[in-house]
């Protein structure tokens, strides 16, 4: 297992960490949503599909989707340690702006070997989470989820503190920058749009309109419940 994980390219680890995000999201990651999250040509994720199956790191259901087998998931999970570890180094250490971290440590992932990640983990004091407020996964492939649902599942009149932003694009978190909608930040709901489901909300103590788009990718923690979190 060792040296197929070893002989893994960086496109490989790409597709993997894809499909680990996708599946996370919806359970499963479908070609369409491949094609849009890598930004390539429909032909090439098809056929980077077939070898991921004929090697051992994905099952694929025609007109259903991709998911990743036992092995796939081992090598996703290990890209993503290495992926919010760089963007920790990126943002605590070398002080790059937030909304950039995302891209820059996709690329730098790939040349981080475990030589590396381990005394730059405890460099860093070893957080538990990127800047974004996703788990990062420990040496042995645990990642612990902290309890929390969407702000668009949030009632009326409901306060809540911003746990994580399920998605890392460079646009989205610019826009929730100039927001100030980080992690460890209160909101409340003031209203929703029966049209449109767009949120009325303040964050920080400021008021703001988000549409139900951008709110789906913010997750949150009921003030009520939010004890000591966990790690």
């Amino acid at each position: 297992m060792s040296n197929t994980m070893e002989e893994v390219t960086p496109t490989v680890e790409e597709y993997l960490e894809c499909i680990y995000r996708l599946e996370e999201k919806y359970g499963l990651a479908r070609t369409r949503d491949i094609v849009k999250m890598m930004d390539v040509a429909p032909g090439t994720v098809t056929n980077t599909i077939e070898w991921l199956e004929r090697s051992g790191l994905v099952t694929h259901q025609p007109y259903r989707g991709v998911k990743l087998t036992s092995k796939g998931q081992m090598i996703a999970i290990r890209v993503l340690r290495k992926h919010r570890l760089a963007e920790r180094l990126l943002v605590d250490v070398l002080r790059v702006e937030w909304e950039k971290a995302h891209d820059l440590a996709c690329k730098l992932e790939h040349g981080l070997t475990e030589e590396v990640i381990k005394p730059l983990e405890r460099f860093l004091k070893h957080p538990k989470t990127c800047p974004h407020g996703n788990p990062i996964p420990n040496e042995y492939g645990v990642l612990i989820r902290e309890e929390s649902v969407s702000l668009t599942d949030l009632e009326v009149g409901s306060e809540s503190v911003i746990t994580r932003i399920i998605e890392e694009h460079k646009d989205l978190l610019q826009y929730l920058s100039e927001l100030g909608a980080f992690p460890g930040v209160v909101v409340k709901v003031l209203g929703r749009n029966p049209v449109d489901g767009s949120l009325k909300l303040t964050v920080g103590g400021k008021p703001h309109v988000l549409s139900s788009r951008i709110a789906s990718v913010i997750h949150v923690k009921k003030l009520a419940e939010d004890g000591v979190h966990r790690g």
